[in-house]
C-alpha cells in the first residue's frame, strides 16, 4: 500500500541514515541540474515538476534505488545505463552500486530542456 507522505522531507526520514545521504544526495543533483523545478510526491515518492508537470522522480527500496526520468531520456543516455537495470520509464541502482549522480544530472538537464521545447510548441499552438 502506498503511503501519503507531505514532502520529500518526510519520504526520506523514513529510511536508514546511509540511504537518506544517497536520497539526500540525488535531490541535490535533481535541484542543481533542474533549478527551476518544484519538489512534491507523486505515485508515493519525491517528484519534480516543471511548469505543472512532473519531470522526475527518484526513491528507495529494499533492493535498489530507482530513478524515473521518463522514457526518452532512457533512450538517449542508453549506452551510459547498459550495467544498471532499466525499462521504459525506470533505472534501478543497485544498493551496493556506486550511484551516479553526473548521469542523473544529465538526464535531468535532458528532461528540463524536452520541458521546455513541448512549452514552447504549445505555446505556438494556442497563438
Amino acid at each position: 500500500m502506498m503511503k501519503n507522505y507531505s514532502s520529500i522531507n518526510e519520504y526520506i526520514s523514513t529510511f536508514t541514515p546511509e540511504s537518506r545521504a544517497i536520497l539526500q544526495q540525488m535531490r541535490k543533483t535533481i535541484h542543481k541540474a533542474a533549478p527551476t523545478a518544484t519538489e512534491t510526491i507523486r505515485y508515493g515518492i519525491p517528484t519534480f515538476q516543471l511548469n505543472g508537470k512532473n519531470l522526475v522522480h527518484f526513491a528507495a527500496f529494499s533492493t535498489h534505488y530507482g530513478f524515473y526520468p521518463t522514457s526518452s531520456p532512457i533512450i538517449v543516455f542508453r549506452d551510459e545505463l547498459k550495467k544498471y537495470e532499466f525499462s521504459k520509464g525506470t533505472i534501478r541502482f543497485p544498493l551496493d552500486s556506486k550511484i551516479p549522480y553526473t548521469l542523473i544530472a544529465k538526464m535531468t538537464k535532458y528532461r528540463v530542456q524536452e520541458e521546455k521545447e513541448w512549452a514552447e510548441i504549445n505555446s505556438k499552438k494556442k497563438k
